[in-house]
């Protein structure tokens, strides 16, 4: 599976491997178990993470991994977003410090 990320006006295309979305759920049950606690996303504190908001930091950790090169963690953290929402194709990361403004889209939504 292919999770493109848009950042500005380049699409960087993060492929995923089909059993990773499987055998990664020991790590993904982790990270929600750390989010189930609260996130500080950006200036705002989340007490309960939504489902939708637990997709914007994991694309926010994805974007930080793409930047420091590390597709290992790029690809968990598109696996993680493949997994809990399915039918998302794009995810259009804010450059401006608010991962609350990561905008995740399903297929046939624009």
């Amino acid at each position: 599976m292919i999770l493109n990320i848009v950042i500005e006006e380049h699409t960087v295309p993060v492929e995923v491997p089909d059993y990773l979305l499987d055998e990664a759920e020991d790590f993904f049950s982790k990270m929600d178990a750390d989010m189930d606690r609260g996130y500080q996303m950006s200036r705002t504190w989340i007490e309960k993470p939504d489902l939708v908001q637990r997709c914007q930091i994991a694309a926010d950790k994805l974007y930080t991994a793409l930047h420091t090169h590390n597709d290992q963690l790029s690809q968990l953290m598109a696996a993680y977003i493949l997994k809990r929402l399915p039918g998302v194709t794009t995810v259009y990361i804010n450059t401006e410090g608010d991962m609350l403004e990561h905008e995740l889209v399903r297929e046939g939504m624009q």
